[in-house]
């Protein structure tokens, strides 16, 4: 499905990301940078996957993301995050969605239940080419159960905001033959469309976000999970940061 996806390419889009934690670590930015970061690191294999002209070679570099290029901005617009929160033959609204509200807004959604039907698979006619429905009509026509509706109302529409991504980061207009249609509605009742909008709507929250993120290094410090008890602390923390700029 994906015939230019091979090793190199996985290994630079973990390197990037990589590069871009530990420019904000040891620069004491701002940890909200993560989701809204103008500047990246990649090579020429990771900048032609990207579309980013003029680069060269396998060594990374440091590259600001002009106005074109706005939607790679942050972690959200990164080859490793889309990638490991698809499918292997196409994206998943509901994986990518499930990330975001575990990692960024701090509130995870249950498991699914085992008995939930996998989606239907893709029917190429004799010559193999029939058109399919997309993947956005494909869950609409999916979420049809009432104990299944109330959470993917809470994940599906922050990931259907990044359906102009395939399933290995390409940036796409169009999805079997259809207009990529990236809008959506959030659970707040805020309309938002594509990357842009969602980084946006997210930034919204910065404050769960730069909670989430001490509760991400309190694990790590104690090597532990965090627990009832330790969230007046990590909360604290929190605080603290935002009275400097949130920096790392």
């Amino acid at each position: 499905v994906y015939p230019d996806f091979d090793d190199p390419l996985r290994q630079a889009m973990r390197e990037e990301v990589e590069l871009l934690f530990d420019s904000i670590v040891r620069e004491d930015r701002n940890v909200v940078d993560l989701l809204t970061a103008d500047d990246t690191f990649v090579n020429e294999r990771l900048a032609k996957h990207y579309g980013i002209p003029n680069i060269y070679g396998s060594q990374f570099r440091r590259v600001t993301l002009g106005a074109g290029m706005d939607a790679r901005r942050g972690l959200l617009g990164k080859g490793a995050f889309l990638v490991t929160t698809s499918k292997p033959e196409r994206t998943s609204p509901v994986t990518r969605g499930k990330w975001i509200m575990t990692n960024v807004l701090g509130v995870s959604p249950p498991p699914p239940r085992r008995d939930v039907p996998a989606l239907p698979e893709r029917m190429p006619d004799a010559a193999g080419n029939a058109k399919q429905a997309t993947m956005r009509q494909k869950m609409l026509d999916h979420r049809v159960r009432a104990d299944c509706i109330q959470c993917h109302a809470l994940m599906d529409p922050i990931g259907f905001a990044l359906e102009n991504f395939d399933g290995v980061g390409v940036w796409r207009t169009e999805e079997e033959g259809t207009k990529v249609d990236a809008s959506s509605r959030t659970f707040d009742g805020t309309n938002i469309d594509g990357p842009s909008g969602l980084r946006s709507w997210l930034v919204s929250y910065s404050d769960q976000f730069v909670q989430v993120v001490a509760e991400k290094l309190f694990t790590y410090a104690l090597g532990r999970g965090v627990e009832y008890r330790d969230m007046p602390l990590v909360r604290s923390m929190a605080h603290d940061a935002k009275r400097s700029g949130n920096r790392f």
